[in-house]
């Protein structure tokens, strides 16, 4: 996600309790899961008997059809036209993706979320009027590829392309100092958000408080300087404890 997603988040409902999901792949049930599991309610959909029937079987939407997404009839009667958000989840079969999107989004969808599993895909998404369009395996695939280059990296959340939110391991040489001590704005040019405690994060921890050695932290910052903390990270934890 970036700045350029702003407006479509801006525009949704807080009030809205129904989400469709079109397309029931592992990145769609992996919506339809999730959702359910926030409590929203769920209308699925997919042309698959089998993956319609393990939807249902584990209740991860409230209600689920097999339908042909590529027909506008299909769509009206299983009600995912009257829903104000649709995520249309087919990635890897171009033509009924986008078949699927322009006919939900001509029906008067407001908002419509698009799978796409490359640029051309996501071009044409975009085209026949997709709000939002989302490339999950390219983004998991290079947050894997940064996780294997920086190993003191967690987890990362990009805000702009100089810009990142990430989970780094607490490094050796951090044990036992405070945030104030470390001087981590001075040094490194960063912000501590979190910090692991219990299992739990404590969030906007005091600069008196102490890091701990197998712990982590949140930070947030310039991604030349996160570097330069992650370069430290990553050596730190590999030297013996003694």
């Amino acid at each position: 996600m970036d700045l350029s997603s702003l407006n479509f988040f801006k525009s949704l409902r807080s009030d809205n309790k129904q989400y469709g999901v079109i397309g029931l792949g592992r990145f769609g049930r992996s919506v339809c899961s999730t959702l359910t599991g926030l409590g929203f309610e769920v209308f699925g959909a997919d042309n698959d008997d089998e993956r319609v029937a393990q939807i249902i079987s584990e209740r991860l939407a409230a209600h689920c059809v097999k339908i042909d997404s590529t027909n506008p009839h299909a769509l009206r009667e299983a009600g995912l036209l009257d829903l104000d958000t649709v995520v249309i989840a087919i990635g890897n079969y171009l033509e009924e993706s986008i078949i699927t999107t322009l006919n939900v989004k001509e029906a008067g969808v407001k908002h419509v979320v698009a799978k796409a599993s490359s640029e051309v895909h996501g071009t044409l998404l975009k085209k026949v009027g997709a709000d939002l369009v989302v490339y999950p395996e390219a983004e998991t695939g290079a947050a894997l590829a940064r996780s294997l280059t920086q190993p003191g990296i967690i987890d990362r959340f990009e805000l702009d392309p100089d810009n990142s939110i990430v989970e780094v391991m607490v490094p050796n040489e951090f044990h036992g100092k405070t945030i104030i001590e470390l001087e981590l704005r001075r040094k490194y040019g960063i912000n501590v958000l979190a910090v692991s405690r219990d299992e739990k994060f404590e969030i906007n921890p005091e600069p008196t408080y102490r890091l701990c050695r197998g712990t982590a932290m949140v930070v947030i910052g310039n991604n030349k300087d996160i570097s330069r903390l992650t370069a430290v990270c990553s050596s730190k934890q590999n030297e013996k404890v003694v």
